[in-house]
């Protein structure tokens, strides 16, 4: 039997702010097996953006087990999860988080040199994850001199150059028009394809369509957790 790559037992985050204590999260439990695509959706403090955070080791919750790839992540220390977080979590954020004057190649082999690999498998590995994502063309090319889209394929690439077990995407067309959000979906969808783990958090109904499972959010609860029938493809020939 196959192992989640995913597996949270009740976790609870609880803030204080002043005299009063936020819930952000209540008692959510969810499992994602290896090779999913799945999209955390809900409105504004729907809880979603909290839960990515604790799922990508950015956080840890006030209650409850958080099992990642095997390992119960949920009482680590900042560099233990400093260590699971290179390891496992390949990140995508909504603004690149690109190094501005660094080159395509060089942002993507950033976390190897983190990781302790030498400078030419650093370049190895990046160029040929930059080549996944359509861009080795581009490897000298700094974020200046690259389209929004092209700079999140470079984003992409650098999630990708570590073999990580889940790519945590965060509003990943945000920053995008539309056209240029269906085309980073459709690379996302060839990677899912390809056999990769990927969490999408997105507040947009249209964008979380793309996904294959849709877990909605509200007040800190899981309100609905369902495989979507109608998954949206806008595959350009």
């Amino acid at each position: 039997m196959l192992q989640p790559v995913i597996e949270t037992h009740d976790i609870a985050k609880e803030y204080q702010m002043g005299t009063e204590l936020i819930q952000a999260l209540r008692s959510v439990t969810i499992t994602i097996q290896r090779g999913e695509y799945v999209a955390f959706m809900g409105p504004s403090g729907s809880g979603k953006s909290t839960l990515m955070n604790i799922v990508g080791c950015l956080d840890t919750p006030t209650r409850g087990t958080y099992i990642l790839n095997g390992k119960n992540v949920s009482s680590m220390s900042d560099n233990q999860l400093a260590d699971v977080r290179n390891k496992e979590i390949g990140f995508i954020f909504q603004s690149f988080n690109l190094l501005p004057r660094a080159t395509s190649l060089d942002n993507v082999a950033l976390p190897l040199i983190y990781a302790g690999y030498s400078k030419s498998d650093r370049e190895e590995k990046a160029m040929m994850a930059l080549k996944s994502v359509g861009l080795d063309t581009r490897a000298k090319h700094k974020p200046n001199e690259l389209s929004g889209g092209q700079r999140q394929r470079v984003a992409i690439a650098r999630a990708l150059v570590n073999d990580p077990s889940v790519l945590l995407a965060d509003e990943p067309t945000g920053a995008l028009d539309s056209k240029t959000s269906h085309e980073i979906m459709d690379l996302f969808e060839a990677l899912y394809a390809k056999g990769n783990t990927i969490i999408m958090v997105t507040h947009e109904e249209d964008i979380a369509n793309f996904a294959h499972r849709i877990v909605r959010l509200r007040d800190g609860q899981v309100e609905s957790d369902v495989p979507n029938q109608k998954v949206a493809s806008h595959i350009l020939s």
